[in-house]
């Protein structure tokens, strides 16, 4: 059976050469920052200045600062920490995942995604050292070693867990990432006029000279790294949701939540990776590289993975019924229409709604409106987390035991930090690292590979 391949969507467009795929993404780098940089730098690292004043009063007078009352004492400190762990995940499964299903269009969005999972792995680990109150302490009681008081973290506890699965997960992808920069650091070395940068990229580059045998070490590396960082895709929000269902909580204690909290964490990743991307192709001229191709392909992942979520919505309260447990029942009957009802619905419309018009190529394909449609998914993705965490904690077992959260001012403002960390750290990205792999894009492009013709001699 003879296959037509050309009808393929190309993963590079304009047929450009190499040496113009060279320049297109190194142009970033080479050219000075202009005032529409430092007016976002300005905005974003202004954000990040309100979460450092916020994190300093929650120091100096303690977690008290945060609405966290009886019988919510977990809120915006563990809501963030899941919604910014969730976003991370797409850049292991971009990388890894379809690097060895050999997608090549993942190419274009790889390098991006990758720095994406470190940067949203960093603004998540500072809510759980803040919420044990003396951040100063926390090595003693979160990281196994041994000591002279014979003291031993709790092993069987979820939170040690995470301890483990995050900082796995991010030592991971950054060894991930950075193997995958060795080539393009050889590249910027061979084509930089400055001396100062050229010792930086050359360090960085650990003597690689595009040869053959520097792309068989790199190629068996990079698959074993891939290989190993699957899994995590996988362990990490598993262990995560574990912080919920182990515990004997209604509304927390289920089954589900480990597949379910996977799948809501590529989906928010997924969001979050086509809303920077936009921005980035557009102010760094990358139409070509990054393809409304690829962002249709990652919209549809989208709508797969939110499917996926709303079948979880829905199975939890078909099992509280089925269950005949009238205290579980009550629990998500008090989701849905008790004094947190605005958020559950938040939750449901941007979450299970607003996706559904990706069946539509036509919306799929629209830079506006897959923009506006992955901001509410990241809205949705948050309330999501705050519905789980807050609405099973503020009807305890006796209704002399209930009470509201409301978040302070000073809650806002560390949520509002962490944003400005995780888009300052993008911002700093863009301009010092290649946004996109120069390798991996020249690999896909035309005429990289060699072609046969039969007959054609």
């Amino acid at each position: 059976m003879n296959i037509d391949y050309s009808q393929e969507l190309p993963v590079v467009e304009g047929r450009l050469s190499l040496r113009e795929i060279d320049d297109l993404i190194a142009r970033p780098m080479d050219e000075k920052p202009n005032k529409k940089y430092f007016l976002a730098l300005s905005f974003t690292l202004s954000l990040m200045s309100i979460g450092a004043v916020s994190v300093a009063l929650t120091l100096y007078y303690g977690i008290g600062m945060w609405g966290n009352n009886q019988p919510v004492g977990w809120a915006f400190d563990i809501v963030n920490f899941v919604f910014w762990v969730g976003i991370g995940h797409a850049g292991t499964l971009i990388s890894a995942i379809l690097f060895l299903l050999r997608q090549k269009w993942r190419t274009g969005i790889a390098r991006f995604a990758e720095a994406m999972t470190i940067f949203a792995v960093m603004c998540a680990a500072i809510f759980p050292v803040l919420h044990t109150g003396r951040m100063w302490v926390a090595v003693v009681y979160l990281l196994p070693y041994p000591n002279q008081h014979g003291l031993w973290v709790n092993f069987t506890s979820p939170l040690i867990w995470d301890v483990f699965a995050v900082s796995t997960y991010f030592t991971v992808s950054l060894v991930f990432w950075y193997v995958g920069l060795i080539p393009d650091f050889a590249t910027l070395r061979d084509r930089t006029a400055s001396k100062i940068k050229k010792v930086i990229y050359s360090v960085f580059s650990l003597g690689w000279r595009h040869s053959h045998r520097n792309w068989q070490h790199y190629e068996k590396s990079y698959m074993l790294l891939a290989g190993f960082a699957t899994p995590l895709v996988l362990s990490v929000h598993t262990i995560v949701s574990f912080d919920f269902a182990v515990s004997i909580l209604p509304g927390w204690h289920t089954t589900i939540f480990p597949p379910y909290f996977v799948a809501g964490a590529i989906f928010s990743g997924f969001a979050m990776v086509v809303t920077v991307l936009i921005f980035v192709r557009k102010v760094f001229d990358l139409e070509n590289i990054i393809t409304i191709n690829h962002l249709e392909k990652m919209n549809k992942v989208i709508l797969a993975t939110g499917m996926m979520v709303g079948y979880a919505y829905g199975m939890e309260f078909f099992i509280a019924w089925y269950s005949g447990n009238p205290v579980e029942q009550f629990a998500f009957i008090n989701r849905a229409f008790g004094p947190y009802a605005w958020a559950y619905w938040i939750m449901v419309s941007c979450n299970v709604i607003f996706p559904q018009f990706f069946w539509v190529k036509k919306i799929r394909r629209s830079v506006p409106l897959m923009l506006i449609i992955a901001i509410f998914v990241n809205i949705g993705m948050w309330f999501e987390r705050f519905v789980i965490t807050v609405t099973s904690l503020h009807r305890d077992f006796l209704p002399s035991s209930w009470g509201y959260y409301t978040p302070t001012l000073v809650d806002f403002g560390v949520l509002i930090g962490s944003f400005g960390l995780f888009f300052t750290l993008v911002l700093l990205f863009t301009k010092t690292l290649p946004v996109v792999s120069i390798s991996e894009v020249k690999a896909v492009a035309d005429g990289a590979q060699p072609s046969h013709h039969g007959g054609d001699h």
